[in-house]
């Protein structure tokens, strides 16, 4: 499979944690954030804050991206960011802020 043709998990790890790739593959992307409970809209908001506030600024780069694919404004996730800065500790919104606007700006 070419790499146009893998998922971001198959490209980054899946010679190295191939389960770890069918889980995230599979049942987070496949089942997950199909489920019909929240919109896409939601979850990115939802997923967004959760990586905020545990400082997964890693995983929060694709998410913003995604976030964005989902109608989540870029206005609406500064916004986001800075109101959790009372919440998750200003650090923590200082690194997620700083991510945004190198994907906002890029």
């Amino acid at each position: 499979m070419s790499d146009s043709n893998q998922t971001r998990a198959q490209q980054l790890i899946g010679d190295f944690a191939p389960k770890l790739v069918d889980l995230t593959d599979n049942v987070l992307f496949g089942d997950i954030w199909e489920r019909s409970g929240l919109s896409p809209r939601d979850r990115s908001l939802v997923t967004v804050a959760s990586l905020i506030t545990s400082g997964s600024t890693d995983q929060l780069r694709g998410h913003l991206v995604r976030a964005k694919a989902n109608g989540l404004t870029e206005t609406e996730l500064k916004e986001a960011i800075i109101h959790l800065a009372f919440y998750a500790g200003w650090p923590k919104a200082m690194s997620a802020i700083t991510v945004a606007k190198e994907i906002f700006t890029s």
